[in-house]
């Protein structure tokens, strides 16, 4: 695979990126600021009976763990309309939240479900005007996403934990699928942990750190190809760039970031741990005199998930890793469709 050029990731890393972050690690209690479980951890019959525990049975050995989960975008993904109001989200033009069962999405943009299980996408005070029904958190606007269609809520396993393609989660038709719990919880990546929480063991659990685990979700389309337009590769593809780059297979998602927590504070690897030599070298060069990282040339913001910063600037650092200094390269194929 063919990988962008060098001079326009320099190009995209000189831009600076100003941008609003928005978190809410859970309402504390007024006896010695413990983090209470939110209505969306309550194990439901269903739940228990495939061994379903909930996060709150992870917290009396876990406790450290379980407050970095809670402040990360993991159970965010998929939240009920009572949690995302207590958050601070604004609702769509001519909505209030009777109107709202669930919210989608927490770190770069927030989308809205009705009360029958569809995405909101008609706004206005008699919600007939099609659009301005996603909004855009580190920009604070509204934008348009796919306007006046009708869109039943299909994000499946990605939003939720132990998904279910069958039946119509709380009844409501727009609903594709159940689920145990919505957002990423812990018993996503950990299997059902009733039967640990009972009798901890680490045979009772599971504990999978391959970047397989992590491309469950952070994938798009066929491992091989990294899908983009409008100039981007789309977002939630970590996994097809970390394949086509030089790390795949030698290092896991898990060497650099520690899942439990939000990514910005998950970095638990420097590049210089890895590539001293490198490090050296580039000590005291120009590039390190005029502030350059190696992030800002090796993972550039090329990528979009809600909005773009600039021409050349995304919302999400890639993970291809890789430089060609071959002017003849291209980022994207012909039609624009992939990352080459």
């Amino acid at each position: 695979m063919r990988f962008v050029q060098l001079a326009r990731l320099l190009g995209c890393c000189a831009l600076g990126i100003a941008a609003a972050v928005l978190l809410l690690s859970g309402a504390a209690d007024a006896q010695g600021g413990k983090v209470l479980p939110l209505p969306s951890e309550k194990v439901s019959p269903q739940a228990q009976a495939k061994g379903y525990a909930g996060p709150q049975a992870c917290v009396q050995c876990h406790s450290e763990k379980y407050d970095d989960y809670r402040a990360s975008g993991h159970p965010k993904k998929l939240r009920p309309a009572a949690e995302a109001r207590a958050w601070g989200v604004p609702l769509p033009e001519g909505w209030e939240w009777d109107d709202i069962s669930y919210v989608v999405g927490a770190r770069w943009k927030a989308r809205f479900i009705d009360t029958q299980g569809y995405l909101v996408t008609s706004t206005g005070p008699k919600k007939d005007k099609p659009g301005k029904n996603q909004y855009n958190l580190a920009q604070g606007r509204w934008v348009n996403y796919e306007a006046g269609k009708k869109l039943p809520y299909s994000c499946g396993p990605c939003h939720m934990t132990a998904y279910s393609k069958a039946g119509n989660q709380d009844g409501l038709p727009g609903m594709v699928g159940t689920w145990a719990f919505p957002g990423i919880t812990c018993e996503e990546c950990h299997g059902p942990g009733a039967a640990h929480a009972n009798a901890p063991s680490k045979t009772n659990i599971r504990v999978d750190k391959s970047p397989a685990a992590c491309g469950k979700c952070h994938i798009r389309g066929a491992p091989d190809k990294i899908p983009a337009g409008g100039g981007f590769i789309q977002h939630h593809e970590q996994y097809n760039e970390y394949l086509a780059g030089p790390h795949a297979g030698k290092v896991s998602c898990a060497t650099c970031h520690d899942p439990h927590k939000r990514a910005a504070v998950s970095i638990r690897k420097q590049c210089a741990d890895c590539h001293p030599s490198q490090a050296k070298n580039f000590t005291g060069s120009k590039m390190q005199r005029s502030g350059v990282t190696c992030v800002n040339c090796h993972m550039p913001p090329g990528g979009k998930s809600a909005e773009a910063f600039g021409k050349y600037v995304g919302d999400v650092k890639t993970h291809i890793a890789k430089i060609s200094t071959n002017p003849a390269d291209r980022m994207f194929s012909d039609d624009g469709k992939l990352a080459t």
